[in-house]
């Protein structure tokens, strides 16, 4: 084994894993027995992977070993997503027992193509919320300070990244669920276009606004993750076939941005001070890289009413039958916003997804002068975990769960690529991230801007950590 590779295991990238299953070096089994070593050491502090299928791995891996491009690396699968015959919960009461049959479109692919689910990481009911709690597996905290959330929805997926448990995992993001907790935990997130990761969607097959997408610890690590995820499958009908060339081919090989354009709050929300601060002092890392940097972004004005309308909706879709035959098992923010969406008329559906193909004319015009967009991942740092949502930041309130999370949900009703990269911590030693949105269709080259401007910030060695108590 290359010295690079004589650390522990769980301090490896992914890549580094991968590049040792394929030269034999290492097998799965080695690597899911280093998974639960470190399971065993840290969860217990941050309840990260409460849902575990050793057996079932040990069984997979073998197999799971001749398939490109992850040959038999463990990875952790959100608890939104079915693992056959293990417990799936999607956070709710309703579902406390719930053991599927069959895996569902997401994980099939991906073990397909050699990932071995090794545990269910943790999510709040349905995904809804960004702090990551539920009723049946309890609450998963940040590993820089177990006194505050890693946000979510897929927080625990996070988590078991920063603290090592796992090398990649799979996240999903409505509203910034890949973005906030990798965001709040020091890790990498990638929200890919509709259709670029394929998914089961009973209700909503054809909807454009929840993806499936790859969590990691490098910006290389989540590009190997998308080229697991990626690709075309019969029951998704917006999914597509994958690129021509490997996604982390593309981010090993991508360029700088020449022109970036930086906006501290896309003009639509307030934003802490210590969050403006340290991606402000990010943003000027691309101009070490050789880009112009300046502060522009497209007009988002009536983004956080159209995601709210249109989000509302799709809740009506998803949960009416959970809301008739089980409301008193359903956390009071989920009744809300389905409530809201049955109160929504035609009329204002209809005039939010014209709004919303008026923001893409905006955005598409953007990118015609621009490489990139930059913006804050999350407008606060990681708040107390006790805490529901955010209530207040800069001294503005928030009447509702979602509303304070626009700075990504904006950007979702794009369905531009956008990826979360950690750009420094505040003064008070919390993680901090930076959004940054690639061009229509534009993961090969989001990836590859992402990785230059990680090498330029040097914290991709900051993970795995032991859980932080303060």
């Amino acid at each position: 084994m290359s010295e690079e590779r004589a650390s522990d295991p769980i301090r490896w990238t992914a890549c580094q894993a991968v590049d040792a299953l394929k030269a034999r070096e290492v097998s799965p089994k080695e690597l899911i027995a280093a998974a639960f070593d470190r399971i065993e050491a840290v969860d217990g502090a941050v309840n990260a992977l409460p849902t575990r299928c050793r057996a079932r791995a040990e069984a997979q891996a073998d197999g799971a070993r001749a398939h490109w491009p992850l040959y038999g690396l463990p990875v952790a699968v959100k608890d939104l997503n079915e693992v056959s015959g293990v417990r799936c919960t999607f956070g709710s009461l309703i579902y406390k027992d719930f053991v599927p049959e069959a895996s569902d479109i997401t994980v099939e692919v991906l073990e397909a193509r050699g990932g071995v689910p090794i545990a269910k990481s943790n999510t709040p009911e349905f995904g809804a919320g960004a702090n990551t709690f539920n009723e049946v597996l309890g609450t998963t905290r940040n590993p820089w300070n177990t006194d505050l959330t890693c946000g979510g929805s897929s927080g625990g997926s996070a988590v078991a990244l920063a603290t090592g448990q796992v090398w990649l995992a799979t996240g999903s993001d409505l509203g910034g669920s890949l973005r906030t907790p990798a965001s709040f935990c020091q890790v990498v997130g990638l929200r890919p276009s509709p259709g670029v990761v394929p998914r089961s969607s009973a209700s909503l097959p054809f909807g454009t606004l929840a993806v499936e997408g790859p969590m990691g610890r490098t910006v290389e690590d989540v590009a190997l993750m998308l080229d697991a995820m990626a690709g075309e499958h019969p029951r998704d009908p917006i999914s597509r076939p994958p690129a021509a060339s490997s996604f982390r081919q593309a981010a090993h090989n991508g360029r700088a941005p020449h022109r970036v354009g930086y906006s501290p709050d896309l003009g639509i929300l307030p934003v802490d001070r210590r969050v403006r601060e340290t991606t402000a002092a990010a943003a000027t890392l691309f101009q070490d890289l050789g880009a112009v940097v300046e502060e522009a972004c497209p007009d988002f004005a009536g983004a956080p009413e159209i995601f709210q309308t249109l989000r509302a909706a799709g809740y009506v879709a998803n949960h009416r039958t959970h809301l008739a035959e089980h409301r008193d098992l359903l956390k009071p923010d989920v009744v809300w916003n389905i409530e809201k969406g049955m109160a929504l008329t035609a009329d204002e559906i209809a005039a939010a997804e014209i709004a919303r193909a008026a923001l893409l004319a905006r955005c598409c015009d953007f990118f015609e002068a621009y490489d990139l967009l930059v913006c804050p991942a999350a407008i606060v740092p990681p708040f107390p975990v006790e805490q529901r949502y955010v209530e207040e930041a800069a001294g503005h309130r928030f009447d509702n769960y979602v509303d304070w999370l626009a700075i990504c949900s904006a950007i979702t009703l794009t369905g531009l690529p956008s990826i979360c990269v950690p750009c420094g911590l505040t003064e008070d030693g919390l993680p901090v991230g930076l959004q940054l949105v690639g061009p229509p269709h534009g993961e090969a080259q989001l990836l590859g801007m992402a990785k230059r401007f990680e090498e330029a910030t040097g914290l991709a060695d900051r993970t795995p950590i032991d859980p932080i108590a303060r």
